[in-house]
């Protein structure tokens, strides 16, 4: 699993420098040579949802979400291995089983139709950008299980407290 996570890290990585890039480009063009094509202009789009919804375990990978930690900070390893596997067990691993569900015909249309953009010139590939609906929650729920795994770990004494902030939540 850690290379599936290794992997997704470095494609935001990198489809984070491609969407500065584009984005540089269809302004530069449009506004210093007059020119533009719808495509070009998708694809920003396109690399922005890709970016937050592969992002999003990353996010979570690092513990960058946001949290209200009120209380939080001032429990130690145990309490906190208690909230992040309550909060992974009650409301992570649901929501994104909801999510997988209810996005499952829609995306499964998306697929059948082979989808396209609307927009003449546009990117033939909305059946692609659809299926993000479906990687997302996949991606989290791999990462909310390592998360509770180690949360078990620590619980059962047979691993140190989790990471600082700046380290992460592997198996």
């Amino acid at each position: 699993m850690k290379s599936l996570v290794a992997a997704t890290e470095r494609s935001v990585y990198f489809l984070t420098l491609l969407m500065v890039l584009v984005t540089f480009a269809v302004v530069v063009l449009r506004y210093g040579f007059d020119l533009g094509w719808i495509a070009m202009q998708e694809s920003v789009t396109y690399l922005h949802a890709a970016n937050f919804m592969l992002g999003a375990a990353f996010a979570l990978r690092h513990d960058a979400h946001v949290r209200v930690d009120i209380f939080y900070q001032k429990f130690g390893p145990r309490g906190r291995a208690w909230v992040d596997l309550l909060g992974t067990l009650l409301l992570l691993l649901p929501v994104c089983g909801f999510i997988l569900y209810a996005s499952w015909d829609y995306v499964s249309e998306a697929w059948h139709l082979m989808e396209g953009s609307q927009e003449a010139g546009g990117i033939p590939a909305v059946w692609l950008l659809k299926s993000l609906l479906l990687a997302m929650p996949v991606l989290l729920i791999l990462q909310g299980l390592a998360i509770a795994l180690r949360c078990l770990r620590v619980l059962a004494g047979q691993t140190p407290p989790a990471p600082a902030k700046d380290e992460v939540h592997d198996l």
